[in-house]
């Protein structure tokens, strides 16, 4: 009898047994599918944090080409106010023309290339005195001998002016290729 009692025991603690395992079988089928889940998620904020990386590039990319691109509006602006000024000293008609071919125009010369030496210094004086007559010299007057030849001396190939233009070509060299570079 004792012996059937020993072996009903036995079987209740191996049907407790066989339950509880079945239910750690089960916490731990959960526990892999949790693991497997976790895995995959690192796996997605591994690749999101990849595509941020490249995007953030990009973006850099793009901010340094919008720089690029504010500078070249930048130079077109001032291209085209420079042209809108010759523009605005240009014949407004064809009769005009000859009248005006007659008085010689000073270019102007840029702020940049005046400072510094004496020679620029000399040259924006002149500009200025040249422009300074051309004001004074009413339309009656702007055809006589004694203008006409000051201003000529003024705007001639000679003196300050003469070293003020080779300073010029690579200024305007530099914006051409600025301004158009692909």
């Amino acid at each position: 009898m004792t012996g059937l009692i020993l072996d009903g025991v036995l079987m209740l603690l191996l049907v407790a047994a066989l339950g509880y395992g079945v239910r750690l079988e089960r916490k731990l089928t959960a526990l892999r599918n949790g693991q497997m889940a976790f895995a995959s998620a690192v796996a997605d904020l591994n690749t999101a944090a990849g595509r941020a990386e490249a995007a953030l590039a990009s973006l850099r990319a793009s901010g340094q080409e919008t720089d690029l691109l504010h500078d070249r509006i930048l130079k077109a602006r001032e291209v085209k106010a420079q042209l809108e000024a010759l523009i605005a000293r240009g014949p407004t008609s064809p009769a005009e023309a000859p009248r005006q071919a007659a008085t010689p125009r000073l270019q102007p010369v840029p702020a940049a290339t005046v400072a510094g030496t004496a020679d620029h210094e000399r040259t924006a004086r002149m500009a200025a005195l040249a422009e300074r007559i051309q004001g004074i010299a009413a339309p009656a007057l702007r055809g006589t001998a004694p203008v006409a030849a000051i201003l000529g001396a003024l705007t001639a190939n000679q003196s300050g002016n003469q070293s003020a233009k080779p300073n010029l070509n690579p200024i305007r060299r530099n914006m051409d290729e600025d301004l158009f570079a692909a």
